[in-house]
């Protein structure tokens, strides 16, 4: 049986670790080809092997996302080696979770860099494509923390609500030219996102957090939506919270 992607090509950012190397490897199963992008080459390259194994193919474009030529040579390593892009999964980013007194402006440019200057570059580059396509669908790794203000966490909140209104934009400039745009916006997922920046690996081991593969589950459920319809902004909550 075909997979749920089967001839489709995704680009995943930030693919190395926790949501999306999960996501790459749930997209490589379901037929998806996929173009790689992280700071890890090594990881990169394992991910890669691992979407080859499972039938599928990828090309590894390694680099800092919040520098524009990762994002340039992301898109154009895709679109050379697959012809087309009909997925976009910014999930790049980063945490540093603290009091607001406590943070420094240096923390600040790296949140904001990491979460909306990243965001903004890969679809900036990636668009393109897809309105020569006239098709596509982009969707940006967010957070609840997109959505609600949180104690100690209020720069980490404020790079996400921006990237929230990025995407909320792009929903209404570009669904006129059927490119689908919207946010998947998870509570706490148990990856190495800010560990030793407010949070500890024994922490996130104990804790009722999410796992990548469900966020993942929901990133799949998004881009296969009926053509006539769009996921504006999925939100997932682990079970045991109140």
């Amino acid at each position: 049986m075909a997979g749920r992607l089967e001839g489709r090509v995704a680009i995943v950012t930030g693919a190395s670790a926790g949501i999306g190397r999960a996501t790459a490897q749930l997209f490589a199963r379901e037929g998806a080809r996929l173009g790689l992008s992280a700071r890890r080459v090594e990881r990169l390259e394992q991910v890669a092997a691992e979407a080859r194994a499972a039938g599928s193919d990828a090309v590894v474009a390694a680099g800092d996302a919040r520098a524009e030529e990762t994002a340039m040579r992301t898109v154009a390593a895709t679109l050379g080696k697959f012809g087309r892009i009909d997925i976009l999964i910014a999930n790049a980013g980063m945490g540093v979770y603290k009091k607001f007194v406590d943070t420094s402006l240096a923390e600040y440019e790296a949140m904001m860099d990491s979460n909306v200057r990243s965001s903004w570059l890969i679809a900036r580059h990636t668009v393109p494509v897809m309105l020569a396509q006239k098709e596509g669908t982009v969707l940006f790794v967010s957070s609840v923390a997109g959505m609600h203000g949180y104690a100690n966490e209020a720069t980490y909140c404020a790079s996400k609500f921006a990237q929230m209104g990025l995407a909320e934009a792009l929903d209404a400039e570009l669904r006129l030219h059927n490119i689908k745009v919207g946010t998947i916006n998870p509570g706490g997922v148990k990856t190495e996102f800010a560990i030793g920046q407010g949070r500890t690996e024994d922490g996130v081991a104990r804790s009722g957090m999410m796992e990548p593969e469900d966020v993942a589950q929901a990133i799949l459920f998004a881009c296969i939506q009926p053509a006539g319809t769009r996921q504006l902004g999925l939100v997932m909550r682990p079970m045991c919270e109140a």
